[in-house]
């Protein structure tokens, strides 16, 4: 396992014109708390581990920064780090969500400049636009892309993009607005939905940033020993990154980092990506084998025709998230993930939206489903499926520890 690069390869991120790194250092994971304390209030050694972190970053030509306004003390930390630690190449971007009022949204902004401590930044993303209204409001006239683009004018932001875990419809929509530089979107092996969304922002030529791929992707940091089997002979970690870079619409993917041990796994990745042909096909096709083998390929062919959104189901069930998680759970012992991910779904809002299985048989019956169902081939077998992930994963709730 590669502990230090020799070179990390860049792609030019869209129409950004930016040489960017093919690994990103997210800024969800190194700070100290969710809650957004003053620099006073975070200690000494968690401090000195950031600082680190950016000086590991230097060494390994790892240039560009993610971080985000409601990432508890990630900003401050973050600007504080950057000052005791140069890099004339950093690359430093943040997030701030849309909001109905553009003047919240500027306050917000500045919000960051000061935790940041910089004088320019070099991408901002809008953060989340995961439902119409939250377009709407970045884009109308008056609206927040109106603050951004005069804070462009007075050269204090370079590019401005957006973040999303909206529908594919809602993402495609916002890329053919034109109004953006680039886009931060989820796509990896166990979530590919996102494909035309891809193929729009080459269209249109808008930078891609990849959201999550080791946890998001699957929690491929605690893979079930079936999935490591499955991968051999890579770690899933190095598969997942392979690949997503392996396409080259992708520019780079996240590492979120709490320490420079995060990194190496990833580091493995770039050392074999010129070899990624070799590894990749061989193992989608063991995974998509298995898949096949214990679910049935007629079911992994069709799942998910015909199912209805959650805000068209009754108890507002999210039943192709929870068919995803069905298939990830039995297919390659993907419980901790599918677990975790089942008890957001109540508590996420609209950054993972819909409910669990729980009100099943108890708020929601069976014939209410089985009308949303009528055009799905799977009725009979979506339902046992349900009651099998409430049995399953019932009894708890988890929230969102922020906006990723």
């Amino acid at each position: 396992m590669r502990k230090y690069l020799h070179d990390l390869p860049t792609r030019r991120f869209g129409r950004t014109e930016i040489n960017m790194p093919i690994l990103s250092i997210g800024g969800m994971r190194f700070q100290q708390s969710w809650k957004d304390l003053a620099m006073d209030e975070v200690t000494q050694a968690n401090q000195k581990n950031l600082e680190k972190i950016l000086k590991f970053a230097v060494k390994n030509h790892l240039d560009h920064f993610e971080t985000a306004r409601h990432y508890g003390t990630s900003e401050v930390q973050l600007g504080y780090a950057m000052n005791s630690v140069p890099h004339v190449k950093r690359i430093v971007q943040t997030k701030i969500p849309p909001n109905e009022d553009a003047n919240v949204f500027e306050k917000e902004l500045e919000r960051s400049f000061l935790k940041l401590r910089c004088k320019k930044l070099d991408l901002l993303s809008i953060h989340g636009l995961n439902l119409p209204e939250h377009l709407d409001q970045t884009i109308r006239p008056g609206g927040c892309l109106d603050v951004v683009r005069r804070w462009q004018e007075n050269d204090l932001i370079g590019h401005v993009g957006f973040s999303t875990h909206g529908s594919t419809d809602l993402i495609v929509q916002a890329i053919k607005t034109n109004m953006f530089d680039y886009v931060n979107l989820h796509w990896y092996f166990i979530f590919q939905d996102n494909e035309p969304a891809l193929e729009a922002a080459r269209k249109f030529d808008l930078g891609v940033f990849i959201i999550s791929p080791t946890d998001k992707g699957g929690h491929l940091h605690t893979p079930s020993e079936k999935l490591q089997n499955l991968c051999t002979p890579l770690h899933p970690i190095v598969f997942n990154d392979l690949f997503c870079l392996s396409d080259p619409r992708i520019h780079t993917i996240s590492v979120g980092v709490s320490s420079i041990e995060d990194f190496f796994l990833h580091f493995a990745a770039v050392h074999l990506l010129p070899k990624a042909h070799d590894f990749v096909p061989n193992i989608k096709e063991r995974l998509t084998s298995t898949a096949n083998l214990e679910l049935g390929e007629d079911w992994m062919k069709t799942w998910s025709t015909g199912l209805p959104m959650w805000n068209e189901t009754p108890g507002s069930i999210n039943i192709p998230i929870l068919m995803w998680l069905y298939n990830l759970y039995r297919a390659w012992d993907m419980e901790t993930f599918a677990k975790a991910r089942y008890r957001l779904l109540g508590n996420g809002s609209h950054w993972f939206p819909g409910a669990n299985s729980d009100g099943l048989d108890v708020d929601v019956t069976e014939h209410s489903l089985r009308r949303v169902l009528k055009f799905s081939p799977w009725p009979d077998q979506i339902i046992e499926r349900l009651r099998e992930l409430r049995d399953k994963f019932s009894g708890g709730s988890s929230e969102r520890l922020s906006r990723a």
